[in-house]
């Protein structure tokens, strides 16, 4: 179960042990869908349209993509800035899980609500990823850096990045792209943990006898739908954040097509609107939805599995 739930089997397990299954889940997951993560971030950054029929487009397909960037960057490219990544997964996680545990516990303590409500879960969810977010958004700069970057490249390690990044750029480059992260996030989270919470209520009541015995499964299944919907309904501002992430780094991205610059938020939109179309909005959604479907249900699957591991580790002891 992930948040509070009184009427839980009792799984104690402490806080130390909520943020370690949390950072594990991150970690695990971060390493199996680094490839598609790399595509996603060149398919949002890319001006011309993800189309064959537009003879400047540098990408138009996931597997033209991988193909293309196996071809000419080698396979390490797919987990270009993975070091930052995991430390990325590795924060996010600990912090995102902790905080929502400790959340839907204070909401039940309190007696505002019941702990396990969508309402609840929402609110929880999108706050535990406010304090996440907040905590390691410098990396996730430092991520989306690495990945944008082409050959010959700019940065050559995570402490060459980061030096020439505060010299350049000063200390405020590392909190690029904040404000659509945070207006993003909030949402993205919410639905992530309440549609995941609703969708294994579901898969109980449909298959009752299946839903006792096959948690793994389920949990895996339930995460997948969850991250789908959640991605589906908030994509556009997951773009913006990367566009503006990338400000100041433009003299990396010509070998990629056109480059932009945008002042904010609201330019960014505007711009995209005006030269890509509405569609533009969701370039890269494609790899994006694989992504989420693979990566929210592997969050929830190694989870819930280091949770019940730490749980009956302890039984075992006791």
């Amino acid at each position: 179960m992930v948040g509070y739930d009184p009427k839980a089997d009792g799984r104690n397990i402490s806080n130390f042990e909520v943020a370690l299954a949390g950072s594990l889940s991150g970690l695990v997951t971060r390493a199996l869908i680094s490839p598609l993560d790399v595509i996603k971030i060149r398919f949002q950054l890319q001006i011309e349209r993800l189309s064959r029929s537009d003879p400047n487009a540098k990408y138009h397909g996931i597997l033209q993509a991988a193909r293309q960037i196996l071809q000419e960057e080698g396979p390490t490219a797919f987990w270009k800035g993975h070091m930052p990544a995991q430390l990325l997964s590795i924060g996010y996680g600990a912090v995102q899980f902790l905080s929502f545990e400790m959340l839907t516990e204070l909401v039940h303590r309190a007696s505002v609500r019941d702990a396990c409500d969508f309402s609840v879960h929402f609110v929880c969810g999108g706050l535990s990823a406010y304090m996440a977010t907040l905590t390691v958004h410098p990396v996730d700069v430092l991520r989306t850096r690495f990945a944008a970057q082409g050959e010959p490249k700019v940065y050559k390690t995570l402490r060459d990045a980061v030096t020439t990044m505060y010299r350049t750029e000063g200390p405020l480059v590392f909190y690029k792209g904040l404000n659509p992260t945070l207006i993003a996030v909030f949402p993205y989270a919410g639905f992530q943990f309440s549609f995941y919470n609703s969708l294994k209520h579901m898969y109980e009541w449909v298959m009752p006898a299946e839903g006792k015995k096959n948690g793994n499964f389920k949990n895996l299944l339930c995460g997948s739908g969850a991250g789908v919907i959640s991605k589906t309904l908030t994509y556009p501002l997951d773009l913006f954040k990367k566009r503006l992430q990338v400000r100041g780094f433009e003299q990396a991205r010509v070998t990629f097509g056109q480059v932009r610059s945008y002042e904010g938020l609201l330019d960014c939109a505007t711009q995209v609107l005006r030269e890509e179309g509405a569609q533009g909005f969701f370039k890269g959604l494609s790899p994006s939805l694989l992504k989420a479907a693979l990566s929210t249900g592997f969050v929830f699957f190694w989870y819930e599995f280091f949770c019940n591991l730490f749980h009956n580790m302890k039984k075992a002891d006791s």
